[in-house]
């Protein structure tokens, strides 16, 4: 008997697909409700996506020549990587920190180190994207701030702050404190950008830690738009109007290297998405049922071996996703297996997506995998299962409730288990790793960080405190607590704390003596 053919997320594969196989679709344009062939009319013919490669390393100096490096070659957005401190709210000097200053992205702990971070960058001019979560409401204020001294107004800024605290509880981890208090933050955080900085996207709901975790492509998709119900429910509970928020909600997802499911993934996330704004949440502006999301090539499918071979994988990923119709994309670079990536590498990266887009023609067409038997059987067969997922969730009483009871990381592990057994016994093929071997494999030339960069960016952050108005800074942060402990919006309190030149430390510490500190749920 022949073995079952399935693609990564356990849909049967049939040896050849007909017309019988599309589900009596009716003809849809692109630009037109649900958006299945695409957001806009003419795509890619009119406006390419946006190159944004994740920078952020080491020092802000060295993050700022980085930038300025990109830029230059021709990336048309930044995009910024923070150091683990930074991400958890804690300052540089902080004894938890040590080891991993400048490690993962770069040591943020004060205003100073964001005006040199964006020395001489317009950001009147450039879309910057911060991949920041429990101190996302500080990183915004500290970015707000750094334009204020170049003379740039918040309505100008045009940009993402990650921002999606959910996802850290089912996938990534780097949470500070409990999910109701984390949740009213993201909720002051969209008020706050839809009156202040309505240019800007105040979340980016991430599918592609998710997915980077274990899950598969369906998986991938109910789970995101899961969070996503209970962040616009959270906002139309304060009594935002839907419309008033809802365009400027962005989303993350991972291309992996199931060419044809990833692209029936994105064309089904758009139809999914609308259908749930206009039937579930009653939008009735267009742009509100618009999914634009912003595509990262994955990490997890790159390998250590043969590091050569991740150029081919990313440039594969990057045509699933041009062909899926992403708004924004970032091409890992070939050794982020082994470190993160050099110079060279980010430049070869880039270049992926330049040609992608200058000399494979695909970009011709608007949705050109539209009609394919295949292509379109698979986007109807991940729609339907999408949707059992969140009907199932929504009886546990929604992604909340789901989280808290261990549903998602319980799927998520089982999958992972699947793809780890699969390639463990030679079911699955990765090339270099458990087939077409070498026996002496060639390491290149790896990225390494300064191991001085931590004690520098120490006396740095010591200067910084010493020369400050310390009652100045001390007064803000009282106001904050006082703002914390009733029901102000926190992001003028927390900005006027950037102002007075408190620490992204002292900021996460005051407020924590408010809202607690988040423990998780160890389970096996």
């Amino acid at each position: 008997m022949t073995e079952k053919i399935v693609t990564d997320s356990n849909i049967p594969v049939k040896r050849v697909y007909k017309k019988s196989d599309i589900k009596g679709r009716r003809h849809e344009d692109p630009g037109k409700f649900p958006y299945t062939r695409g957001l806009y009319p003419n795509m890619y013919r009119e406006r390419l996506w946006t190159m944004r490669q994740y920078s952020g390393f080491g020092s802000a100096e060295e993050t700022n020549k980085r930038f300025k490096f990109l830029l230059d070659k021709g990336q048309t957005g930044l995009s910024l990587a923070f150091d683990l401190p930074t991400q958890t709210g804690r300052d540089s000097d902080h004894q938890m920190s040590e080891g991993e200053v400048g490690r993962t992205g770069v040591a943020i702990s004060s205003i100073k180190d964001m005006m040199t971070c964006f020395e001489g960058i317009p950001l009147d001019k450039v879309s910057t994207s911060m991949t920041i979560n429990s101190t996302a409401s500080t990183l915004l204020s500290l970015y707000i701030t750094v334009a204020e001294s170049q003379g740039v107004k918040p309505d100008q800024l045009r940009g993402t702050t990650q921002n999606d605290i959910l996802k850290e509880y089912i996938a990534r981890n780097t949470y500070i404190y409990p999910p109701k208090p984390s949740m009213r933050l993201i909720g002051d955080m969209i008020e706050h950008c839809s009156k202040k900085v309505p240019q800007w996207y105040p979340i980016s709901i991430s599918g592609y830690h998710i997915r980077e975790a274990g899950s598969n492509a369906v998986q991938e998709l109910a789970f995101t738009f899961a969070d996503a119900i209970e962040y616009i429910e959270t906002c139309t509970a304060r009594g935002l109007k839907v419309d008033g928020f809802a365009p400027r909600l962005s989303f993350f997802f991972c291309c992996t290297m199931e060419f044809f499911e990833e692209i029936a993934k994105f064309r089904a996330a758009r139809r999914i998405y609308a259908k749930i704004m206009k039937e579930r949440f009653r939008a009735r502006s267009q742009k509100s049922m618009h999914l634009r999301f912003h595509v990262q090539t994955s990490g997890e499918s790159l390998t250590a071996q043969q590091v050569d071979n991740n150029i081919v994988r990313v440039a594969t990923e990057a045509m699933s996703a041009v062909l899926g119709g992403c708004q924004s994309l970032h091409t890992n670079s070939r050794d982020e297996a082994l470190a993160l990536p050099t110079e060279q590498s980010a430049k070869v990266a880039l270049r992926t997506q330049q040609i992608v887009a200058s000399e494979t023609g695909i970009v011709k067409a608007v949705d050109p995998m539209a009609g394919s038997y295949y292509v379109e059987s698979l986007t109807d067969e991940m729609e339907e299962r999408v949707w059992k997922y969140l009907k199932k969730i929504d009886r546990m009483g929604g992604a909340m409730a789901a989280i808290e009871k261990g549903y998602f990381q319980e799927e998520i592990r089982n999958n992972s288990y699947r793809l780890k057994k699969e390639i463990d016994e030679n079911k699955r093929v990765i090339v270099g790793v458990n087939k077409y071997q070498d026996a002496h494999d060639v390491e290149p030339a790896l990225n390494k960080i300064d191991l001085e960069i931590e004690q520098r960016q120490i006396a740095r952050l010591n200067e910084f405190k010493a020369s400050r108005d310390k009652s100045r800074a001390e007064s803000a942060l009282a106001a904050l607590q006082k703002g914390a402990e009733k029901d102000d919006n926190l992001m003028p309190l927390i900005i006027n704390c950037v102002k007075g030149y408190a620490t992204l430390g002292e900021i996460s510490n005051t407020l924590g003596t408010v809202f607690g500190k988040y423990e998780a749920k160890v389970s096996f």
